[in-house]
């Protein structure tokens, strides 16, 4: 309480928290750009490790094996016959690397799971700017796995 009996706050105190706002609010938005994208590169390898893990608890409940198609030319895969497209920035790379005898094509293979839960193995790499993310897939235990 003040001298007077006022509570409360002065201009200049209003005046100092206004500009330190301000200040907050120029600096942040250039941010947000990378911050979305790193976000949606994250989100995506996220997808795919579900889908893997998907596809494996697949092999062993249906005792066959099973194959996650990736395809990284179109950035997307296939699980059974339900097509994901990945939501990644447009600058985003993807590389898969598989066994030679799952690779389709030069942007096309497939990573496979058996019904013990073991698979090929392979890696499935997310890069854009200097962020990298791997998703990769142990080729004895078929655990997956996201490395940063």
């Amino acid at each position: 309480m003040t001298t007077s009996g006022y509570s409360g706050f002065t201009l200049f105190e209003i005046l100092v928290v206004m500009a330190i706002m301000t200040l907050i609010l120029a600096l942040v938005p250039p941010l947000l750009p990378d911050v979305i994208a790193s976000t949606r590169l994250k989100s995506a390898a996220r997808e795919i490790a579900a889908g893997l893990n998907y596809t494996r608890s697949k092999a062993i409940t249906l005792q066959k094996e099973m194959t996650l198609t990736m395809d990284v030319e179109e950035k997307s895969f296939r699980m059974d016959e339900k097509q994901k497209v990945l939501n990644v920035p447009d600058d985003t790379t993807i590389s898969l690397i598989t066994d030679r005898s799952e690779q389709i094509s030069a942007h096309k293979g497939h990573i496979r799971f058996f019904p013990d839960g073991s698979s090929t193995g392979g890696q499935i790499k997310l890069a854009r700017a200097s962020k990298e993310l791997l998703v990769d897939v142990h080729w004895l235990t078929g655990r997956v796995r996201i490395f940063p």
